[in-house]
């Protein structure tokens, strides 16, 4: 392998919090043990929340930290048609299909099947699977409700996508102090996970694959709150033909409820803590980095 790189990637939806500070520390702490590089990425797809206003504070808040990066920083919402490019492959090759259920409708369709709804697997967020019950649909049927302006989200058909896999799939954790673990990934926990909307041609899974490859990421260090998405996204790997970096998720800085923290949990955000008088090197005591 040469040299190692490592990328900090937060949404600028909101403020950083104790927990973006800790995920941003640990990133730039590794890349600096291993003579790496560190990337900032900002992954903006949800355009209506995303503000250039966050994304400055952002900056603003990992220097004062401490924290370099190299430029240019790339926005993911500068590349809907590199993102779109993989979808068309992935609709070309028919392991994709347009789902046009609502959420009111596939609780519905659920609830309609008493004996089915009691066992209905459910992602490992607590969210139904999809029915796809478009995947009987004909060709000329769901172009006919696109033209007509149906809303729908692309799905992977994940029996279909599994089917291309040959056998098992694997990422390598690595662990703190370790060499790190085989984790076999499990995307059929997931079901049909959405890779796109209608008016968002790419998804969390298909945008950070893309990105990562296309930087050349080596080392994925994150949230474990993302741990069992990587099976999805090691999938979409394998499906696009995509290298596979090593993961490593750590612990969660959680709130006084115990709960994971929020952009929206003013005592912990960065910019309140600098106000209240917070040095970045007590923000590194607090986080323990």
């Amino acid at each position: 392998m040469g040299t190692p790189v490592f990328r900090f990637a937060p949404s600028p939806n909101g403020r950083l919090h104790l927990g973006h500070a800790y995920s941003a520390l640990l990133n730039a702490r590794m890349a600096d043990a291993t003579g790496g590089r560190m990337l900032l990425r900002i992954e903006d797809i949800d355009t209506a929340r995303c503000t250039p206003d966050f994304e400055a504070a952002i900056h603003d808040d990992l220097a004062w930290l401490g924290i370099g990066w190299e430029r240019p920083v790339r926005r993911q919402s500068e590349h809907f048609a590199d993102y779109g490019r993989l979808l068309e492959g992935l609709i070309g090759e028919g392991l994709v299909y347009p789902a046009f259920m609502s959420r009111g409708e596939i609780r519905a369709f659920i609830a309609a099947r008493p004996p089915e709804a009691a066992r209905w697997p459910h992602d490992p967020d607590g969210v139904p699977h999809y029915p796809g019950v478009e995947k009987a649909m004909s060709l000329a049927e769901r172009r006919r409700r696109i033209a007509a302006g149906a809303s729908f989200a692309w799905r992977l058909d994940m029996a279909a996508a599994l089917a291309r896999t040959g056998g098992p799939l694997f990422w390598h954790e690595l662990t703190e102090g370790g060499e790190g673990e085989k984790i076999e990934a499990r995307p059929q926990d997931w079901g049909d996970v959405i890779l796109a909307r209608r008016d968002v041609p790419t998804s969390y899974h298909l945008a950070v694959v893309a990105d990562d490859a296309l930087q050349g990421v080596t080392h994925v260090v994150r949230g474990r709150d993302l741990f069992a998405a990587t099976a999805v996204q090691r999938l979409l790997q394998h499906l696009i033909g995509l290298p596979a970096p090593l993961y490593r998720h750590h612990s969660l800085i959680l709130g006084a409820d115990g709960r994971k923290l929020s952009k929206s949990e003013r005592s912990t955000g960065l910019h309140a803590l600098r106000e209240a008088g917070r040095t970045p090197g007590d923000i590194r005591r607090m986080v323990g980095v």
